[in-house]
């Protein structure tokens, strides 16, 4: 009978011994290198070390140690006569099962103060060609690179041997692994270059995304959808209760928990199809909820809710009139928690730690557009704007308008923001004309319009969107400034007594 074999070279040694173990007892015999024949040797086990089964001992300080075609040769071939003949010819033995996890790369350079040095010995040779070699002959050999495949794989040897459909599995898994690790060594090298010699938007980007959800549709039921998250990280939030999230659910999420974690103050975001319908920062989560829900509570119906503190019962209370989908916060008091859980049909999540990505991915026909996120600080600061009409911001109108700003880069343009109090009263958001914009706030606010401040993503090309504010009693603007007719919407705020206060930065939504 053909000896079943199997090749183990791990840095990571957790389930190891218990694995060899139960491949042992399905009479598969160990060949191992290194630190991993120790383990085995340690444990009892009997183990061919690689350097007996090659003739050759380790080199270069454990550099090279399984790059040799008596190991190669024993992985790739096929079992096909001509193959095996020629691995009779050189005393080669086949193996029919590779366990290998590769140094610890993104962990090491993941460590504050690491060394170039340091990371460029953490990057495995060896480990990468065994697992293509495994995953390339996968018709006869099985890989494995997680050591959460370990149970399922030693039941199958138990049984007689893996099938095809495991081998197949195993080896997508081992190339999508390598992937990863080839991608993770590119990127730390990237950020290793001189400074000025590689852009915020890199050259060439490399992305290993792993499926974490299958939505059962889209935006809509004709469309297939999916999330997922960076390889290694899990998804981004945990869902705490409820059905899965859909896939508007999770752009909803998206713009509401980005939107709310960007203010100072206790915030809740409310937003509906992407884009605030209510936005507020008070002294309590409770005060703010209340505020965000007055800017538009029929809209609000059906949407999703973001705060950036941790949510409390008297909150989850003020909100139970309310139908939400989607309920998002860093954390939640214990009684406001069992209040929710209650609730049937609503999502309750929270994040789970995963760092937000530097850089904004969205496909278009024929390519992928990238920028960096838009998360600017300085222009949100008052102090830094420049006031350019005759009237002077009082302190009320001055907090008014860096609430209404740093709201308005969270509404799709065209985004004409209204604002009172630190809390949304009209919202303009997606128009094709900024004075549309200005009037569906308007709308939206009615007689809360009167005294409130507006604010602009974008400059103002007319004076019309001025004047049509200032019929429902604005009384202060900011926008970024840089029209062609700045005097003339300058003129026009001095001629209505409007204050006027130009940011110097754009803040487009698409």
């Amino acid at each position: 009978m053909t000896t079943t074999r199997a090749l183990l070279s791990v840095s990571n040694k957790q389930g190891l011994v218990d694995f060899a173990t139960r491949l042992h007892a399905a009479g598969v015999e160990l060949v191992a290198s290194g630190g991993t024949a120790r383990a085995l040797t340690e444990a009892g086990l009997p183990v061919l070390a690689v350097e007996d089964l090659t003739g050759f001992p380790e080199i270069l300080g454990g550099r090279v140690k399984t790059l040799h075609p008596a190991v190669h040769g024993g992985i790739l071939a096929r079992r096909i006569p001509s193959h095996l003949e020629e691995l009779a010819r050189h005393k080669i033995p086949t193996i029919d099962l590779v366990v290998v996890n590769l140094y610890p790369f993104q962990a090491t350079v993941a460590q504050a103060n690491v060394t170039l040095a340091t990371a460029i010995e953490e990057i495995d040779i060896g480990g990468v060609a065994l697992l293509r070699a495994a995953a390339k002959n996968h018709e006869a050999v099985a890989v494995v690179c997680d050591p959460a495949d370990y149970d399922e794989v030693a039941a199958a040897f138990a049984a007689g041997g893996p099938s095809t459909m495991l081998r197949k599995r195993l080896a997508l898994k081992a190339f999508r692994h390598t992937a990863a690790y080839d991608s993770a060594i590119a990127a730390y090298l990237a950020d290793q270059i001189a400074p000025g010699e590689e852009a915020a938007v890199p050259a060439q980007l490399l992305l290993d995304l792993v499926r974490v959800q299958l939505n059962r549709y889209g935006e809509n039921p004709h469309q297939q959808g999916a999330l997922y998250a960076y390889a290694g990280e899990t998804a981004p939030f945990a869902v705490l209760h409820g059905k899965e999230m859909s896939y508007n659910n999770w752009l909803d999420l998206d713009g509401a928990w980005q939107a709310a974690q960007d203010f100072p103050q206790p915030t809740v975001a409310i937003i509906k199809h992407g884009n605030p319908c209510g936005l507020a920062s008070a002294e309590t989560l409770v005060e703010a909820y209340h505020k965000a829900l007055a800017s538009d509570p029929v809209s609000a119906f059906g949407g999703i809710i973001a705060v950036n503190r941790t949510l409390d019962e008297e909150t989850v209370k003020a909100m139970a009139s309310l139908f939400v989908e989607v309920i998002a916060a860093p954390g939640y008091a214990p009684e406001a928690l069992d209040a929710l859980l209650k609730k049937k049909n609503l999502r309750v999540v929270q994040p789970t730690g995963t760092s937000l990505r530097p850089l904004s991915l969205r496909s278009i026909y024929g390519g992928v557009l990238v920028q960096e996120i838009d998360n600017s600080q300085a222009d949100m600061d008052p102090t830094q704007w420049r006031v350019v009409s005759r009237a002077l911001p009082s302190k009320a109108q001055l907090a008014d308008l860096a609430f209404a700003w740093r709201t308005a880069r969270w509404v799709k343009s065209n985004a004409i923001v209204f604002a009172k109090d630190q809390a949304t009263v009209g919202v303009g958001a997606g128009q094709m004309s900024r004075v549309d914009s200005v009037m569906l706030a308007a709308h939206k606010a009615g007689e809360r319009a009167q005294g409130a401040v507006m604010a602009s993503d974008a400059f103002f090309p007319f004076a019309d969107g001025i004047e049509e504010a200032a019929k429902y009693g604005i009384t202060a603007v900011v926008q970024p400034g840089g029209s062609v007719r700045d005097d003339e919407v300058i003129a026009a705020a001095d001629r209505l007594g409007l204050v006027m206060v130009f940011t110097g930065t754009r803040h487009f939504r698409h």
